[in-house]
């Protein structure tokens, strides 16, 4: 995140924690510094970018979504799998028009809170949508319908048809950049709803360093058996959907559990590893 900058790093983790960006001083691993000799290298041709600074250096997104697969190989550009959900769903992306660009700010456009720090985001930054396969089985009987992790909203929608018709419903009740964190309630559409029960999902990392401290790292997802009663059968108004919601999140936060899955490429990186964080409270 620093390389190459001549950026402190006490002043930049207290920016990051001001703009509630969880961050930790200790050590990522116990590597002496410099790293030591006695390893491979890497090779004459693998160039290294150690000038550029990462932070900021992604763009924001409006949501990610991962798709369950059961797999943790696909084809290189999974919405271009034919008659899987990823394609689909990005055939209803397509045909509502996105990505499209950045809103148009009106002609007096209102203040903006300043940011704490460079490279610190909100979802409504974009209109951007990432679409990901994942790893994890579906929860559904059926096994032609998916289940789908929904960031920053932290929800699960379970029985999605892998059909054109499922990936359209799926939009317009989860993923278009309109539609608010409680969702919106579809008439004949079969979903159901869950605000996902783990302290943080991690996409694409390592479980061990997690079980020694303490926590539950699971690489499947809980059976929705044990969450509850999915949000399209709650009674009332939006705002009391939304405070569920919020209620649930803080009891996630407190779990201790951490859900690790693997997911296809995310792109803007060629051949680097990539790992993501997501916790339970952003937006």
């Amino acid at each position: 995140m620093l390389l190459g900058q001549e950026l402190d790093p006490d002043t930049l983790r207290s920016q990051l924690q001001a703009a509630a960006v969880p961050v930790t001083a200790e050590d990522c691993r116990n590597c002496s510094d410099p790293c030591e000799e006695g390893h491979d290298s890497y090779p004459d041709r693998f160039v290294v970018d150690r000038e550029s600074q990462m932070l900021g250096s992604i763009k924001p997104y409006r949501r990610q979504v991962v798709i369950s697969t059961g797999k943790s190989d696909w084809d290189r550009e999974v919405t271009e799998t034919k008659g899987s959900l990823a394609a689909l769903l990005l055939g209803a992306q397509n045909h509502a028009n996105l990505p499209i660009a950045e809103p148009t700010p009106p002609a007096t456009p209102a203040p903006k809170a300043v940011r704490s720090s460079a490279g610190v985001f909100r979802s409504s930054d974009s209109t951007r949508i990432s679409i990901l396969n994942g790893s994890h089985n579906t929860m559904s009987d059926d096994i032609d319908q998916e289940t789908v992790l929904v960031f920053p909203d932290y929800l699960m929608v379970a029985d999605v048809p892998r059909t054109r018709e499922g990936a359209r419903g799926l939009w317009e009740s989860a993923v278009d950049p309109n539609v608010e964190r409680a969702g919106a309630v579809l008439e004949k559409m079969p979903f159901k709803t869950w605000v996902l029960p783990y302290s943080c999902v991690i996409l694409l990392s390592f479980i061990h360093s997690l079980q020694e401290n303490g926590w539950a790292a699971d690489t499947h997802l809980e059976c929705h058996c044990l969450m509850g009663q999915p949000l399209e059968e709650l009674q009332g108004t939006p705002s009391e959907t939304q405070a569920y919601i919020e209620k649930e999140l803080r009891n996630s936060v407190e779990e201790k559990r951490a859900l690790i899955l693997k997911t296809s490429h995310v792109g803007g990186h060629k051949y680097a590893g990539n790992c993501i964080v997501r916790v339970g409270m952003s937006v």
